[in-house]
Formats: structure tokens, C-alpha cells, sequence
């Protein structure tokens, strides 16, 4: 999986005994086992994993410090067949002083040591007692275990089959600082940061400290990898949980359970290729010049055959309800408000909307209703217009009738068949054929009415169409792609149904005809009907399902993904919903559209950015009408 930029790493809650390093070894090297079978590529242990951090004044008996190194080797040695890398906590003597270190091993040999910079001296901590800074290190080098081996707060891991992937390692307080050694690290290179740490249990802490690895992570543009020590250190004063977690880019991607007697592993696939790509794109991420030099220390981490990660069907969409909730308001206060701010700036409270019974219209409409709200206007100076033509059902028809009485706006019905028909004899088109130019009279005819109504009354056409259908080019230039002020712009389809569906859930006195529209085939009935007056003509049988589109677009848009990355990704989240072919077919569909199309986002009217993702050419997407898609498409043949 290295290929597509993931690296399999682990976090370790060992069972321990306080200063018993032959138990904690023993425990130690039967979790690297466990992680190897696993495919781990790298694995980190709490802080002072091989003796426990709470010994105290044992740590300055020469006993434990023999024991700890003769533990290290004998890891060293049981586990010099294991390719996985992992970071052991190491109480280590140098030059007449005392530093707690993490130790990194791999195939029977120490790649590096990095000891803790900054040593916590209060409270319940009284770490002063027994350990020195990185700061008073003398040495650049030292022999442990009978092996040269660098060290450090300085030491970047990189590795040798990609450049591109590089991690380093603080431990505990060194993050709580107000300058942590990991931004250092960062801005020299690297994406994965590890941290050894032994945190007590306060109440409040817990989520403190999630909130600071997130934090962190999300700063650096990292994978964040943490561990902290188990409850079965000492109780003399405080207690531990064994708090583990994975994060990358300020999200917990895992996390262990606290307060468990027996050993725990967590396991996530970390994306370097896209944390890379999300630094590019953050052109004040590398403003601040690193300071402080690194040593490159050369690692050959591993690859997997299996990606342990899952993700969401639907990445624009909360799964969890209470999110997707507040989610929802959220996203309909920011469209209202880019809507009600443009009302009042222009000095008119007159809106036109066409109406055609379907998600799109419905949505803009609710917004425009919730603009009015804040403005303190009369939503009859709404006016919404339905505009039957060829394809338009009695379904749709009295849904939009229905959901504009409910609101008491003005509603007009303006037929459009006669009008199309005109237009078609005026340009020598055959009403018989429908083809393109068929459907492009009845969206163009629309518009025309839009805006010209928008004009004899003084004022705006607020536009439907969303995200998706931009991403696409699934709109028709000049026709319904064109309006004064477009409030779905950064909405993708997928997440159109849920915001329609929270005013249902919110609204009762719309919630059974929203929830009815929210049943009806996504379609822009611009061909006949069936013989039985039902849609004929659905969106998706055309250009393949929303809910691929959709996810193709974040992770192709959002993080850079490539082609080949893109089908993986689809085939591993689509299991059993698509074939590969089919997902190939609809993910070329995809790319050529998506090149194919930009002139029509060139062209965009103004529009409130609601996520990350948005395709405006004055805010996010800056591309030429003229790209070629070759060297995407050519990658999936």
C-alpha cells in the first residue's frame, strides 16, 4: 500500500510490572510479533515501556539501567527476522547524566535514540529528580548494546523506497510545550510524528489531551501516532489508562480503550500522499524556515498488502446523526446569510426561483426562505415559477405547487412546451428528435423566463444548481447554469438529500411533501415521460451514481488522489455495492467530464463556499478550459 502513500503503523498499551524488565520485555517482544503478523510498519510503546515511569529513585540503581540495556538486546535478538520498526522507552546513562529515551530497532538493530527535551517538574511530576534535557546532551553519537548509534532530538527517519515518507519522534511533555520538537521536525520533512508518553488520569484530561493531538496533527498537516502508559503502573499517587491514538490532519482515525489490564494494540493506516499533498497546497505551511538542522537517518519501512482503513460512502456526509445535525443548520446559515447579505447589498427583498419539484430547486428554495427569515421579509415577495415542459411529471409538478403554498410565496406556472416548440421550427430542429439541442431549448427557455421575470420585478435569479452537476458539467451552459446568485454551488448531490431532509425532519408542515421529493428519481425531465406518466429520463442511468461521483470528487479534488488511487479506494469502500468494472466505468466517466467541463465553471455566477471542496475559479479551482485528461485516463487502461 506504500505505492499509494499508506503506512500501516501501530500503538502499544503493554501490560507491565514496575521495574520487573524481564516481564515487560517478554510482553514487548510478543506485541512486536503480533504487530508483524499484522503488517505494522512502525510501532510505538508508552515512555519507559521496559522498566514503567513511575520507579522513582530506581531509576538511579545501576541495576535497572543494566537491566534495561540487557533488555533492549535481548528484543534486539528475538525480533532481528521482524522488518516492522518499533520505538521502545529507555532510561539511558550518557555522560554522567540520566535522559529518558526512546529507543528505535529494527531487524536487531538501533537506528537511532531520541531523548525528552523538556522535563515536567510539577504537581505530580518530579521527572528533574532523575533525568537530563536533549539540551545538556554532550554527544552526537553513542554505543549502546555494543552498537554505534546516532542521537538526538534532531534524527528524521527516512525512508529509503520513498522519499516522500519520513517520521519523528518526541516524547510526552515535549508536545505539551509551547514549542514541541515535532514542529521542527514537520517543517523539515516529516509527515509521521510518534510520541512516547506516560500521562496520569485527571478528570477533563482525557479529552484535553485528545483535543491536543488532534490539534497538533491538524498544525503540522501530520499522522500524529500516540501512546501513554497503562493502568498497571503505580498507584501510589496517581493512575494511569493506557490512552493510545492515531490522528492525521486534527482527526482520531483510532483509539484504544482506557483503563484495561491487559495489553492493547490499535492499528490505522496512515495517508503520507495525501498529508503531502495538503502541504503543497497550504502555501504558508513552509513560511516559517525550519531552524534547527536534521539528521537524516536512512530506515527501510515496510510495505502492507492490505489496507486496515475503512472510509465513508459518502465523505461529504456525518455519520454520526448529532454531527450530521448540526452540520446541516450550519450549512444552511452560511447559505443564507451569503444569499441575505447579497439582498442587502443590492437593496432589494425580490427573489425568482424555478421550481421543478426536485431536490435542487427544493433545497434553494428552503435557503432562500431561511434568507428572508433573517431579513425580516415577507416571502411573498418570493416568487417561485414551475415551468412544465416535455418531460415533466404530475409527480413533480404538484410537489413544487404544494411546497410553495406551504410558504405562501407567489407562485406562477408558465408552460414551456409551446414556447420550445416555437423556438425549435425558428432553428429547423425535428421536436421528434431528442437529443441534446432538444433538451438544451427547454433549459435555456427556462432560464430566459427566470431572468426576464427577475427584471420586470427588480429582482435576482437565485440559482439550483450543485456541486456535483458543476463537477460534472451536468448542467446546460447558459441555461441552468447561469443565475444571479447560486446558493447550492458547494453542495454536493449527497449531501443536498440530507439538508432537504433535516428541514423535513425539522418542519412538519412540509415534511410529507419533502420527504416525497426526497423519493423521486433525480432527473431534470427534459425527455418524455413513460407511457404511465412516470419519469423516463433518470440522471444516473446516464452519468453513473451521485454517491460515486461524490466520492471520487473529494478524494480526487480534496487531497490530490490519482487515478489508480481512486479505483482502489472505490473498489475497497464499494465492496458488494459495485463491480470494479462498473466502478472503472463511471470513474472515467468522472475524469473526462470533469476536464472536459471547466469552461461551464469558468463561467460560474457568484456562490457561497460551504467545505473544502468547492470548484469556483475565483476561490478554489483555478484550471484551464483546454486540459487534456489523458494522463488521468490513460492510467485506468
Amino acid at each position: 500500500m506504500k505505492e499509494y502513500g499508506y503506512v500501516k503503523v501501530g500503538a502499544c498499551v503493554p501490560k507491565l510490572k514496575v521495574a520487573d524488565v524481564s516481564y515487560n520485555v517478554e510482553e514487548i517482544i510478543s506485541l512486536m510479533k503480533k504487530a508483524e503478523i499484522e503488517e505494522v510498519a512502525i510501532l510505538v510503546f508508552p515512555e519507559l515501556s521496559i522498566t514503567g515511569y513511575t520507579c522513582g529513585d530506581l531509576f538511579f540503581q545501576e541495576q535497572l539501567l543494566k537491566s534495561s540495556k540487557e533488555g533492549v538486546q535481548k528484543i534486539l535478538q528475538e525480533t532481528k527476522e521482524l522488518e516492522l520498526i518499533s520505538i521502545i522507552g529507555v532510561p539511558i546513562g550518557i555522560h554522567n547524566q540520566l535522559f529518558n529515551c526512546s529507543v528505535v530497532v529494527q531487524k536487531g538493530k538501533i537506528l537511532g535514540i531520541v531523548p525528552k527535551t523538556y522535563i515536567p517538574n510539577y504537581n505530580e511530576f518530579y521527572e528533574k529528580r532523575w533525568f537530563a534535557t536533549s539540551l545538556d546532551l554532550l554527544k552526537t553519537e553513542v554505543t549502546y548494546c555494543d552498537q554505534v548509534v546516532p542521537i538526538g532530538t534532531d534524527l528524521l527517519f527516512k525512508d529509503v523506497q520513498e522519499e516522500n515518507i519520513n517520521f519523528g519522534i518526541e516524547i510526552c511533555e515535549d508536545l505539551w510545550s509551547i514549542v514541541p520538537p515535532s514542529n521542527s521536525l514537520a517543517l523539515n520533512g516529516a509527515n509521521l510524528i510518534f510520541n512516547l508518553s506516560s500521562s496520569n488520569e485527571l478528570i477533563g484530561k482525557y479529552e484535553y489531551r485528545k483535543n491536543l493531538v488532534k490539534s497538533q496533527s491538524s498544525k503540522l498537516i501530520c499522522g500524529y501516532v500516540y501512546t501513554s502508559s497503562g493502568v498497571l503502573e503505580s498507584t501510589c499517587d496517581v493512575v494511569f489508562s493506557g490512552h493510545a491514538m492515531i490522528a492525521e490532519n486534527g482527526a482520531i482515525l483510532e483509539e484504544s480503550k482506557r483503563f484495561q489490564f491487559d495489553s492493547e494494540l490499535i492499528i490505522q493506516d496512515i495517508d503520507v500522499q495525501k498529508l503531502n499533498n495538503l502541504r503543497m497546497k497550504d502555501i504558508s505551511y513552509m513560511e516559517i524556515r525550519p531552524t534547527t538542522p536534521v539528521r537524516e537517518i536512512p530506515v527501510r519501512i515496510r510495505d502492507s498488502k492490505s489496507l486496515h482503513r475503512t472510509y465513508e460512502k459518502n465523505p461529504f456526509v456525518p455519520n454520526d446523526s448529532t454531527q450530521r445535525e448540526k452540520r446541516c443548520q450550519e450549512i444552511l446559515e452560511i447559505q443564507a446569510c451569503g444569499l441575505a447579505k447579497r439582498l442587502q447589498h443590492i437593496g432589494t427583498d425580490k427573489t425568482v426561483i424555478g421550481i421543478s419539484g426536485g431536490l435542487d430547486s427544493t433545497l434553494a428554495f428552503l435557503v432562500i426562505v431561511e434568507a428572508y427569515q433573517k431579513l425580516g421579509l415577507d416571502t411573498k415577495n418570493i416568487t417561485a415559477i414551475t415551468m412544465p415542459g416535455f418531460g415533466t411529471t404530475s409527480r413533480t409538478l404538484e410537489n413544487a405547487k404544494k411546497l410553495m403554498q406551504a410558504y405562501q410565496v407567489e407562485l406562477k406556472e408558465i408552460p414551456i412546451v409551446e414556447a420550445s416548440l416555437l423556438h425549435m421550427k425558428d432553428i429547423d430542429h425535428d421536436p421528434s428528435i431528442h437529443d441534446v439541442t432538444y433538451e438544451n431549448v427547454q433549459a435555456r427557455e427556462r432560464t430566459q423566463i427566470l431572468m426576464d421575470i427577475a427584471n420586470k420585478i427588480g429582482g435576482i435569479v437565485v440559482g439550483t444548481g450543485d456541486l456535483s452537476e458543476l463537477a460534472l458539467g451536468w448542467c446546460t451552459y447558459n441555461g441552468d447554469h447561469m443565475s444571479m446568485y447560486s446558493v447550492n454551488t458547494s453542495i454536493p448531490k449527497t449531501l443536498v438529500k440530507y439538508l432537504v431532509r433535516y428541514v423535513a425532519d425539522t418542519n412538519l408542515k412540509v415534511k410529507s411533501i419533502l420527504y416525497d421529493i426526497l423519493d423521486t428519481p433525480i432527473s431534470p425531465e427534459l425527455l418524455p415521460p413513460s407511457t404511465d406518466g412516470k419519469i423516463e429520463q433518470k440522471t444516473e442511468e446516464k452519468i453513473g451514481p451521485y454517491e460515486l461521483h461524490d466520492f471520487f470528487l473529494y478524494h480526487f479534488f480534496r487531497y490530490g488522489a490519482d487515478p489508480d488511487k481512486l479505483l482502489m479506494l472505490a473498489k475497497h469502500t464499494f465492496v458488494g455495492v459495485y463491480t470494479e468494472k462498473e466502478i472503472l466505468k463511471w470513474l472515467e466517466v468522472f475524469l473526462k467530464r470533469f476536464f472536459t467541463q471547466q469552461f461551464k465553471r469558468n463561467a460560474l455566477p457568484d456562490g457561497p463556499k460551504v467545505g473544502t471542496v468547492s470548484l469556483s475559479p475565483r476561490g478554489d479551482l483555478r484550471m484551464p478550459s483546454d486540459a487534456s485528461y489523458q494522463e488521468w485516463v490513460k492510467k485506468l487502461s
